[in-house]
């Protein structure tokens, strides 16, 4: 397994787990919790050490079933990633609300890696006019957020314009070996990489 030497502690696996599509119970839609330890107990003897989740996966019971699943492991041993829902969040108080639930279902006192869920121009807009950003300093400031990121859905001009507006740890974009021009594309990956800005990639093989 290779590893993202950047960063200090544990190296984030450049393979990650997403804890979008665990296997479910049929005709249930729930998450088919043994079959999911397993495959998580062997991602983790494979190497993996980066583990990326959402507030809304699986009906929002991701969160949770991978802070529990994580948590017979020491907690120095793995990067967790989660995200803010920024279509949901209509206060900054209610994302304060949704960052403390967020840390109580992934039993964690820390998150590793901390996106922005899905900016477009709406969502940015809204972030900005609620003032969230100062939030998450605020989080990271306290050790609860290490490093702040987004994750993107929109067009080149957008992410231009996000990724300049301020000194972002990491950025993840939707990109595959096909689709090079979608959303940020080509073009977003090597001014991301101009910016020394890491990317994380998501659907690499088209989902």
């Amino acid at each position: 397994m290779e590893y993202c030497s950047m960063f200090q502690g544990v190296q984030p696996s450049r393979l990650g787990y997403g804890g979008m599509r665990f296997p479910v119970v049929p005709g249930t839609g729930e998450i088919d919790e043994e079959k999911a330890k397993e495959l998580i107990d062997q991602a983790i003897r494979g190497g993996i050490t980066y583990f990326d989740t959402g507030w809304t996966y699986h009906n929002g019971k991701s969160e949770p079933f991978l802070g529990d699943a994580l948590s017979a492991y020491p907690r120095k041993n793995y990067c967790l990633a989660t995200k803010l829902p920024c279509w949901m969040v209509e206060s900054r108080e209610q994302a304060r609300e949704i960052l403390d639930q967020q840390l109580q279902r992934l039993r964690t006192p820390y998150v590793d890696f901390y996106l922005l869920h899905n900016l477009n121009r709406k969502n940015w807009d809204k972030m900005l006019q609620l003032d969230v950003l100062s939030l998450l300093e605020e989080y990271r400031a306290a050790g609860k957020l290490r490093r702040l990121g987004f994750s993107f859905h929109d067009g080149f001009p957008v992410f231009e314009e996000i990724l300049r507006y301020r000194p972002w740890d990491f950025c993840q974009i939707q990109l595959n070996y096909m689709d090079t021009e979608h959303q940020a594309g080509l073009r977003g990956l090597e001014l991301a990489r101009s910016m020394s800005v890491p990317v994380v990639v998501m659907e690499p093989v088209k989902g």
